[in-house]
């Protein structure tokens, strides 16, 4: 009896970790702040939650949003001597989204062809949508 068994529980513990590899959690980075350190740390959250296999999306608002501008630069911060907007450009090659929040381009005098390579506006009904979406992870910095 116990070598009829062992088969179909090796197939059912397959089929579980097979379903549970299918679903992907879905993140939203939530990011205001202006503070370098604050606006580092999401994005290296973000590319670790992305390197361990989740579809991250990242909201800038407010000071932030100006991690999205092509003239943005940033400072360099340690250890690894990357500013917060070149984690940022790696979230997004690494197939993040990007967007600013819906106020951000009309209430800072910018217009979307002031912002970076992949970083669109955020449309409020997408995005509320988004985050009422079962199962999805909303982090706010």
């Amino acid at each position: 009896m116990k070598k009829s068994l062992l088969p179909f529980g090796l197939a059912l513990s397959m089929a579980v970790a097979s379903s549970v590899a299918a679903e992907t959690q879905s993140v939203t980075v939530s990011l205001t702040s202006a503070s370098p350190m604050s606006q580092g740390m999401a994005m290296v959250l973000a590319n670790q939650m992305q390197e361990q296999g989740a579809q991250v999306d990242i909201l800038l608002c407010d000071s932030a949003g100006d991690m999205a501008l092509k003239s943005a630069t940033g400072e360099v911060l340690k250890p690894n001597n990357v500013t917060p907007v070149q984690l940022l450009d790696a979230a997004i090659k690494k197939g993040a989204t990007a967007s600013v929040c819906a106020l951000y381009l009309p209430n800072s005098g910018h217009a979307a062809d002031d912002l970076r390579p992949g970083i669109v506006p955020a449309k409020p009904a997408d995005m509320g949508a988004r985050l009422l979406e079962p199962g999805r992870k909303v982090i706010g910095f």
